[in-house]
């Protein structure tokens, strides 16, 4: 008898089907009245007590089977929190949530296999969990841009796994760390956004094995550091924004980039010729490379590229002489430069177009170059062979230096030539035969000469056979070839003898040298540096070349000498005492409230300013503290601020060494131009010092949002160089206090903030506290008086107070210009924009003040109606029109027509909104140190 099969009843097979269908609708259905529960201010049509119907929800999209496939509310003025339970969604493919309110953590999304576009940026979002993106295999899309909240967090390594990922934004996100070096996983990256983070070292190489068409990686707090080399290889490369870091080193050949269309560099330390592979790029239409130590000849771009922006660079002739060659001399200067790769210390120092007009390291006789003295400049690369092209050149010193490579034949050519230095660097290859007339100085150091080793950076170093020495005598060849175990191990045993050697015999020569300065006596600094991790022993080169000379000057002994990260030098108390004559009442410059300013000298003839600080206001500060704020005051580089050169720590002393300004400050020609021998500022000159302090703060403001405080904005602390250059002097942080709002400590007083009405009320200061003391600065400007003078009559000693009344009438401001100055019917008007503005920025209300942005905008056109034809004006008075932030720029010209100032000084920028990105939060938290400002 035949078995019967079994039979599945219709009903079953409907019930399963049933149920199966049910439970996933509740899965989503359940994960969505979470969400609904979690945000505020949600769609009318959504519901928080029921999940029916939430396939028909607002921005809800859904499968054929009630999954949620996309969840689309942007611009929906949602606030609130994102469940954790979202990620359970394993259908959705689209997550968008942009530009809305929304806080708290960025629920986790691992493992949301089918999730390809998630877009969460504009939020306020507050951490991203460990693995908040991990095993997103279908992932093209991932916007966090502007969630400045965000605690910091580094780089997301997890994404490695989204192979299939074209766009990454995360731009003002409070990212901190290295960027990773594995971009060549995202064979389908096209668009790299990591804009206004706290990004630090290098590009990784692997950029250059990836597709990137777009690389966002401008303003990062400290700034990204080393060179350029790696956008070579980026060939599909089309708009490039790097600006406002600290990338050193040359352009690099860009000719394989030729769908490249904006190209931004600005404000970085680049140096070197623009390579004509650049201005020779077919796509391009937008280059900025102002604010660079950029050198060679003025480039000329083609007509149809539509914006260049060059000005502040070291180019040898200015933007008339556009693409003329330089001076003969000048040009073989640059190559020589260009084989040690365009060092900063050079650029720095050789700007113009006569090498023989003060150019440091050179001496000129006749107007021909006789010496070159390069040494112990901490230079690397190898010696030019464009040397031979100075026929005139008697003397060159290149020792102690990190040079590589051979030494070239053509200078063996030069008739005049009597002294070779080249001592202590690691010279290879074949000696050249240089004659009796010719000391050469080719040892100690130098190990390899002679041989065929290659001691270039990444150079195979295999020995080969040994050539014949300068007497011509034959040199000893090896008969037997040796494993290669054998020759790096000889190799090794060499080199640390040598560095033995060299250690020991440089230490007897800067004693010798140097005996004069002593030792540095001072044990805490040492002992304290060493605790902290900051010791540096490789003498790396500090701001504008000259902390390496203080640093040769300091003592002989290695263990006495300390470098700290970004190159500023720890001083000894002797060298100070030496240079400043023991702190000369004849070498005061200046009284502040913290201390003295001296001038100084080094022996080399480079001027000085140090500054004393009382030690009765140190208070308990910590070493560390101090040491935090010079790590950042490192990174501050701007042409219109001080440089920082050195720091001392003498017991509970601390002293700041400064670039010298020799013309002293602002004050002084406002207010005391007779008693220091100088002529009354003509307006072109005033205009033109409060363009640069403008740029200066805009530059501080543009670095972090209030981490970064002008202390001290008034013409006592803005300095004036010879070329009537100004700079901001005498600047710091502020601590950040727990309700997000900073903290002004005691001395800030001192300031022509503490004039501003929410000063005196709250105690608090943000960048419009700066805009309000700029403000005054440009009302002293004007009038030529004091900001506050007790001399004057009760209703006109507060300056202030009394140029707001002259503002209500246009017709009373020619009553209250300073009578020193030449007025013609230019400079009346030019004064009357000024005056506009002076008003603007002391504005009653922090808000209807504007950025500094805006006043470079309107002080730019002032100082462009001026501009000079001939080179030596143009240096005292260059301008640059594109310095500001883009959004300052819009604003001004949206505001350009509407200003009511005469009837209404505050009117016009009652909207104002500050135009700088937020400050990513915990930034200023390290570096709350009262010292040392």
């Amino acid at each position: 008898m035949m078995r019967k099969k079994p039979q599945v009843s219709i009903c079953a097979v409907v019930l399963l089907l049933l149920q199966l269908t049910t439970t996933s609708l509740g899965d989503d259905g359940s994960v969505m009245l979470k969400l609904a529960q979690s945000l505020q201010n949600l769609p009318s049509d959504w519901s928080s007590t029921s999940s029916t119907g939430y396939c028909r929800w607002t921005g809800i999209n859904c499968d054929n089977s009630n999954r949620v496939t996309s969840i689309s509310l942007a611009k929906s003025g949602l606030s609130g929190t994102l469940s954790p339970e979202i990620s359970s969604l394993t259908q959705l493919e689209t997550l968008s949530f942009q530009i809305n309110n929304i806080a708290g953590a960025i629920p986790s999304l691992a493992n949301a296999t089918s999730l390809q576009d998630i877009y969460l940026d504009n939020n306020n979002f507050t951490s991203v969990p460990t693995g908040c993106f991990d095993g997103l295999t279908n992932l093209q899309v991932l916007s966090l841009s502007d969630n400045p909240n965000l605690a910091p967090w580094p780089f997301p390594n997890e994404l490695t796994k989204s192979t299939s990922l074209t766009t990454l934004y995360m731009d003002n996100a409070n990212i901190f760390g290295l960027i990773p070096d594995f971009f060549d996983s995202f064979s389908n990256l096209q668009n790299l956004r990591l804009s206004y983070n706290n990004f630090t070292g290098s590009l990784p190489a692997s950029f250059a094995k990836s597709d990137i068409q777009n690389l966002w990686m401008n303003d990062q707090q400290l700034g990204l550091s080393g060179t350029l080399d790696v956008l070579s290889g980026m060939t599909q490369l089309r708009q490039v924004w790097l600006h406002k870091n600290q990338f050193t080193g040359p352009i690099p050949d860009l000719s394989k980039c030729e769908s490249l269309f904006d190209l931004s560099l600005r404000d970085n330390q680049l140096t070197g010729v623009v390579p004509a592979s650049v201005i020779s790029l077919p796509a391009l239409l937008n280059i900025s490379l102002q604010n660079n130590k950029l050198q060679g000849p003025y480039p000329l771009f083609p007509s149809k590229v539509q914006k260049v922006s060059l000005d502040h660079n070291n180019f040898c002739k200015n933007s008339s002489d556009a693409a003329t060659p330089c001076d003969p001399q000048v040009t073989t200067l640059l190559q020589i430069a260009g084989d040690m790769g365009y060092p900063a210390i050079l650029s720095d120092s050789w700007e113009g177009n006569n090498a023989c007009d003060g150019w440091p390291f050179v001496t000129c006789s006749q107007g021909r170059i006789i010496i070159i003295n390069l040494a112990n400049k901490h230079l690397a690369g190898k010696i030019s062979p464009a040397y031979a092209n100075l026929t005139s050149l008697k003397n060159l010193y290149l020792q102690q230096n990190n040079l590589t490579g051979p030494i070239p034949d053509g200078l063996t050519k030069l008739a005049s030539l009597q002294n070779l230095d080249v001592s202590n660097n690691n010279l290879s290859g074949k000696v050249p035969d240089f004659g009796s007339n010719v000391k050469f100085t080719v040892s100690p150091g130098n190990p390899f000469i002679g041989t065929n080793v290659d001691t270039t950076p990444g150079g195979a170093g295999t020995p080969g056979s040994k050539p014949s020495g300068p007497s011509g005598s034959p040199a000893a060849s090896s008969k037997s070839k040796l494993s290669v175990g054998t020759i790096v191990a000889i190799v090794v045993v060499v080199v640390i003898f040598i560095a033995v050697v060299f250690f020991v015999v440089y230490k007897f020569i800067a004693r010798r040298k140097h005996r004069k300065f002593g030792r540095v006596k001072n044990p805490e600094v040492g002992n304290e540096m060493n605790k902290n991790g900051v010791t540096g022993g490789n003498g790396t080169n500090g701001y504008n070349g000259v902390p390496s000379e203080l640093h040769s000057q300091s003592s002989g002994d290695v263990s006495d000498r300390h470098l700290f990260e970004g190159g500023n030098v720890a001083i000894s108390i002797e060298v100070l005492r030496q240079v400043t004559d023991n702190f000369s009442e004849a070498n005061i410059l200046g009284r502040g409230g913290f201390g003295v300013v001296y001038g100084g000298e080094l022996p080399d003839g480079t001027k000085i300013a140090v500054k004393r600080m009382e030690s009765n206001t140190m208070g308990n500060k910590g070493l560390s503290e101090f040491q935090a704020e010079i790590a950042v005051l490192t990174k501050v580089r701007h042409r219109h601020l001080v440089a920082l050169l050195g720091y001392c720590i003498n017991g509970s002393e601390r002293l700041l060494v400064y670039e010298y300004m020799p013309r002293g400050t602002l004050a002084q020609h406002l207010f005391e131009w007779h008693d220091h021998g100088y002529t009354p500022l003509t307006w072109k000159q005033r205009v033109t010092i409060a363009l640069d302090v403008a740029r200066g703060v805009e530059y501080l403001h543009s670095l972090a949002q209030q981490s970064f405080i002008h202390r001290d904005l008034k013409p006592s602390n803005i300095l004036i160089g010879d070329d009537m250059r100004a700079k901001v002097a005498d600047f710091g942080l502020v601590k950040n206090a727990p309700d997000g709002k900073y903290s002004v400590e005691t001395r800030l007083a001192g300031t022509f903030g503490y004039l501003a009405p929410e000063y005196a009320a709250t105690g608090r200061v943000t960048t419009k506290i700066d805009v309000y003391a700029f403000g005054v600065v440009l009302m002293e400007t004007i009038t030529g008086r004091k900001a506050l003078d007790d001399t004057m009559p009760d209703d006109r000693a507060h300056l202030v107070t009394w140029f707001r009344r002259v503002l209500i009438s246009k017709e009373n401001i020619p009553k209250a210009i300073d009578p020193n100055l030449n007025l013609d019917e230019e400079t009346i008007e030019s004064i009357y924009r000024v005056a506009e503005l002076a008003g603007h920025c002391t504005a009653r209300e922090p808000q209807q003040r504007p950025d500094m942005g805006h006043a470079v905008n309107v002080l730019g056109p002032l100082v462009e109606q001026w501009k000079p034809a001939t080179r030596e004006d143009e240096d005292g008075y260059g301008i640059d029109l594109h310095m500001s932030l883009p959004q300052a720029l819009q604003r001004w010209q949206a505001n350009e027509g509407t200003s009511t100032m005469f009837g209404d000084m505050s009117s016009s920028y009652s909207q104002s909104h500050s135009s700088i990105p937020s400050k990513p939060s915990g930034f200023a938290d390290t570096f709350n140190s009262a010292d040392c400002r």
